[in-house]
């Protein structure tokens, strides 16, 4: 069993930069393949960026490529979601999740998922 919980989220104004820290314990981490997902208001949770076992290889949502990096540290049990030039759609809770498969874009893909960190950027 895995246990996620992420951190660093807050308020940030538009234009602005906000790391997002998620750390894991309960199971192996590099075995893991891992997630970001967000939840704005109104909305179904929507994929952001995926990063394998490694962290040699991610991918991305077209709304975030080039402004978002997902990155991890096996050492740290640890993965992040650096965001840049943040958006006001860009308000959401964020969730990191973990699935020993690569390449998932759905929320059913999944296994395991932390509980969410707000983020809100004003404009």
């Amino acid at each position: 069993q895995v246990q996620l919980v992420e951190s660093g989220g807050g308020l940030v104004q538009a234009g602005g930069s906000l790391r997002l820290s998620c750390a894991a314990s309960g199971g192996t981490f590099s075995s893991y393949a891992m997630g970001w997902f967000r939840q704005g208001p109104g909305k179904e949770r929507e994929f952001v960026a995926a990063i394998n076992w490694s962290g040699g290889s991610t991918f991305y949502a077209d709304s975030v490529k080039g402004r978002f990096t997902i990155s991890r540290d096996n050492a740290k049990n640890t993965v992040y979601l650096q965001m840049g030039s943040l958006k006001p759609e860009d308000t959401a809770v964020y969730y990191c999740a973990a699935d020993r498969r690569y390449g998932n874009l759905d929320v059913g893909g999944y296994d395991y998922w932390g509980q969410g960190t707000p983020v809100t950027v004003s404009s």
